[in-house]
C-alpha cells in the first residue's frame, strides 16, 4: 500500500466533493475495491477523526480530509525512506555507507540498494550521477544540479503542483523552515514587489517559496551557489535586494551572491509580469525579435488551423513576453508548476490542444522543451484572450411574460437586466394575460403567471425578482446551454463513428502507444487515414497526454490530414494506464482539413459527455458491441 495512491484516492474525493463508490475509484486507479477500503483505513488512521466518511453509496470528504492531506507520512513507508535516503546523499559529498545507512533506517542491505536504484531513475535530466564504491554511495554533480533534484521530489510530493507548505518541509526534513515562516516570507515578497510597481503572479510565486527554502536550507550547511559572470541587471539588483532582507528578517540566513542572483531571476521570469514596470530612467525591455518572429508565426497558424481569433498584435507581444522569460527558465532547468493544469485540461481541453499547438511550434522554432504545466499557462493567455473576444450573441434570449399592471413589467426587466444581464438578452416583453406561447421563439420564456404548457425553457418568476428566481434561471441557463452543445454533437457524432472500428477489451500490455496503433489499423484499413498520421499520433501522444479526464483519452494528429473525420473507440476493461492517469475509453479521432469546423463540437463535447463519471459508467456497462456503445452514448446525450 503506498502513500501516493493513499493521496490520489483523497485528491479524488476532494475534487468531487461528493459520494464516490469504491468501484469507481478502484477503476481509476487501477486497483480492486478491496485495495480502496485499505487505502480510506489508512487515511483515516492518519488522523484523529473522520477523513474519508464511508456508506452505502462510497466515499466522501470528511470533516477531517485536509488535516489527512497535511499529515506526514510513516516515516518507514517507501516514499519517505526514499527522501531520507536522498537527503542523506545531498547533505554530504561523501555520500553514506550502504550498511550503516541499512542499519540506522532499519531495512535490509538489500532494501537499500532497491531504493538506490529508485534515486538513480530520479536523476534523468537533472546532471547528477549516483557512483556506487564498494559500501559507499554518493551522488556526483553540481550545486544547482543538487537543487534540482531536491526541487523535483517538493513538487511529486505535491499533489498536482498545489502549493503545500507543509509537504515542501517534509521532503527537505525537520531542519528546514516551517511552514509558518515560509508563510510570512511569501506575504512579505508579495507586499514588497507590489510595492515597487510589479504586478505578482501568484501561481509563479510558489515556485519561488519553494527555491527560497531549498537555497535557504542548503546555505545553512554550506552549500551555496557560485555567482554567474554576468553583471546583473538594475531590475535583478532590486528584486536581490529584497530577498536579502527578507532572508535575513525571517530566517536570520544570509544569502550570497550566486544564491541572490538565481533567486532574483526566479522572481523576475515567473512572478513579475514582465515588461510591467521597467526601472526608473530604463527604457522597457524588448522582445528578443527571434522570439516575437517564432511566436507570430506559430500562433497565426494556430489560429487558421483551429479556426480561433488569437493572431492579434497584443496578444502575440504578451505570449512572446512569456515565451521569452520561459526560454530563460529552461536555460536553468527551472519549470513552472501550474495548479490548474488538470482543470484546465478537462474543461478546456479544446484550448488545451491549441496551446500545445503552439507550444510544440515554439519547441521546434525555439527548442524550449515542453512540459503540461507550461503549456497550460499558455493555455490561460488563450483563454483570456478568447474570453475577451467572446461576442454578445453568446447571450440566450429570452422573453419575459408580465401583465400589465402600472410599469410593473418595466420594473421586472429592469431587475433582469441588472442581476442575469451577464447571461441573457430580454428581447421582448408580454403584457397580455392570455401571450401567444407558441410565438415566443427565445431560449428562455420568464412568466409571472403559470404556463398553459411545462417546459425546460420556461422558467416561473416572481412580479419582483427574487434570489430564488435568479437561482432558478440560471440553473435553466447552464440546462439549455448544454443542450444546445450536446444537440450539435448529437447531429454530427453518430456519422463520425466507424462500426469496424469499435473495440471492447483492447490489450492495454503495450500502453498508450500500442492502443494507438490498434485503433489506427482499423482507420488506415477503411481508408480513412494512413500509417503516418498513426505515426503523427504518437508524437502528438508524447508531447502532452490525450488523457483530458479520468475516463477518456483522445489521441488525434496535429495536422488535419484524414480523409473524411472518423472515430475510432478502444473500450478497457478493467482502466488501463495513460500518461500519468488511468482511462477507461480511448477515442481515436482522425480530422479532416474539409470538417476543420467541426473540430471544436466534436472535441470539447466528446469530452464533456465523458467528464461525467455515471454516463462513463451507464455507456460502459452497456456497450457490449458498437450497437449497444452508440445506442447509450446517444441516450446520454440525449438525457
Amino acid at each position: 500500500m503506498t502513500r501516493a495512491r493513499q493521496d490520489r484516492v483523497l485528491s479524488l474525493l476532494v475534487r468531487e466533493g461528493d459520494w464516490v463508490t469504491a468501484a469507481t475509484l478502484a477503476d481509476v486507479l487501477g486497483v480492486t475495491p478491496r485495495s480502496v477500503r485499505s487505502y480510506v483505513t489508512a487515511i483515516n488512521a492518519r488522523v484523529e477523526g473522520i477523513a474519508v466518511e464511508s456508506g452505502p453509496l462510497g466515499y466522501r470528504p470528511g470533516p477531517h480530509v485536509a488535516d489527512a492531506q497535511q499529515a506526514g507520512g510513516d516515516a518507514g513507508t517507501p516514499r519517505d525512506r526514499l527522501h531520507t535516503v536522498i537527503r542523506e546523499l545531498l547533505d554530504s559529498a561523501d555520500g553514506f555507507d550502504v550498511y550503516e545507512m541499512s542499519d540506522e533506517l532499519h531495512v535490509s542491505s538489500a532494501t537499500l540498494d532497491a531504493d538506490l536504484a529508485r534515486v538513480r531513475g530520479l536523476l534523468g535530466g537533472t546532471e547528477l550521477t549516483l557512483e556506487r564504491s564498494a559500501s559507499r554511495a554518493r551522488l556526483v554533480g553540481s550545486e544547482s544540479a543538487q537543487r534540482r533534484l531536491l526541487s523535483k521530489l517538493v513538487h511529486d510530493e505535491m499533489d498536482a503542483g498545489s502549493f503545500d507548505l507543509v509537504a515542501l518541509r517534509r521532503t527537505l526534513g525537520d531542519n528546514a523552515a516551517g511552514a509558518d515562516t515560509l508563510a510570512l516570507f511569501k506575504t512579505d515578497l508579495v507586499a514588497s514587489l507590489g510595492a515597487a510597481g510589479w504586478f505578482v503572479n501568484e501561481f509563479g510565486i510558489a515556485d519561488v517559496v519553494t527555491h527560497f527554502a531549498i537555497a535557504a536550507d542548503r546555505v545553512s550547511r554550506g552549500r551555496s551557489l557560485d555567482a554567474v559572470a554576468a553583471t546583473p541587471t538594475a531590475d535583478q539588483q532590486e528584486v536581490a535586494a529584497v530577498i536579502s532582507n527578507l532572508a535575513e528578517k525571517h530566517l536570520g540566513v544570509r544569502l550570497g551572491d550566486g544564491d541572490l542572483q538565481h533567486l532574483a531571476r526566479l522572481v523576475l521570469t515567473r512572478v513579475v509580469a514582465p515588461g510591467s514596470r521597467p526601472p526608473s530612467g530604463e527604457p522597457a525591455a524588448s522582445i528578443d525579435q527571434r522570439v516575437e518572429h517564432a511566436v507570430r508565426e506559430v500562433v497565426q497558424q494556430a489560429a487558421s488551423e483551429f479556426l480561433v481569433d488569437i493572431a492579434h498584435d497584443d496578444f502575440i507581444e504578451r505570449l512572446a513576453l512569456h515565451t521569452e522569460n520561459l526560454l530563460h527558465r529552461s536555460k536553468e532547468q527551472a519549470w513552472s508548476r501550474n495548479p490548474l493544469t488538470r482543470s484546465l485540461k478537462s474543461t478546456f481541453p479544446m484550448i488545451f490542444e491549441v496551446a500545445v499547438y503552439i507550444a510544440n511550434g515554439v519547441h521546434e522554432r525555439l527548442g524550449i522543451p515542453l512540459f503540461d504545466d507550461e503549456v497550460a499557462y499558455i493555455a490561460m493567455h488563450i483563454g483570456g484572450r478568447l474570453e475577451r473576444m467572446r461576442r454578445a450573441d453568446q447571450h440566450l434570449t429570452a422573453t419575459i411574460v408580465c401583465p400589465g399592471f402600472f410599469e410593473l413589467h418595466e420594473l421586472l426587466r429592469s431587475s433582469v437586466d441588472r442581476s442575469l444581464g451577464q447571461t441573457i438578452e430580454v428581447v421582448g416583453v408580454e403584457t397580455r394575460v392570455d401571450p401567444d406561447w407558441a410565438a415566443m421563439g427565445t431560449d428562455l420564456v420568464l412568466t409571472t403567471i403559470d404556463p398553459p404548457i411545462s417546459a425546460d425553457r420556461i422558467v416561473r418568476i416572481q412580479p419582483f425578482l427574487t434570489e430564488s428566481d435568479v437561482e432558478h434561471v440560471q440553473a435553466a441557463v447552464a440546462r439549455i446551454r448544454r443542450t444546445k452543445r450536446l444537440a450539435r454533437l448529437r447531429s454530427e457524432i453518430e456519422g463520425y463513428f466507424v462500426p469496424s472500428a469499435f473495440v471492447r477489451g483492447v490489450d492495454a500490455a503495450p500502453g498508450a502507444e500500442g492502443v494507438i496503433r490498434e485503433l489506427g489499423d482499423k482507420l488506415v484499413s477503411e481508408g480513412v487515414i494512413d500509417n503516418d498520421y498513426v505515426e503523427r499520433a504518437i508524437d502528438r501522444e508524447r508531447l502532452s497526454s490525450t488523457a483530458f479526464t479520468d475516463a477518456l483519452a483522445v489521441p488525434h494528429a496535429l495536422g488535419m490530414t484524414a480523409t473524411r473525420t472518423a472515430i475510432a473507440i478502444g473500450i478497457a476493461d478493467p482502466s488501463m494506464k495513460w500518461g500519468d492517469t488511468r482511462v477507461q475509453v480511448v477515442a481515436l479521432v482522425a480530422f479532416s482539413e474539409s470538417d476543420r469546423e467541426a473540430f471544436q463540437t466534436v472535441f470539447e463535447q466528446l469530452v464533456e459527455v465523458f467528464s461525467e463519471r455515471d454516463s462513463v459508467q451507464r455507456i460502459l456497462r452497456r456497450a457490449s458491441d458498437f450497437s449497444g456503445f452508440l445506442d447509450e452514448l446517444v441516450a446520454v446525450i440525449d438525457g
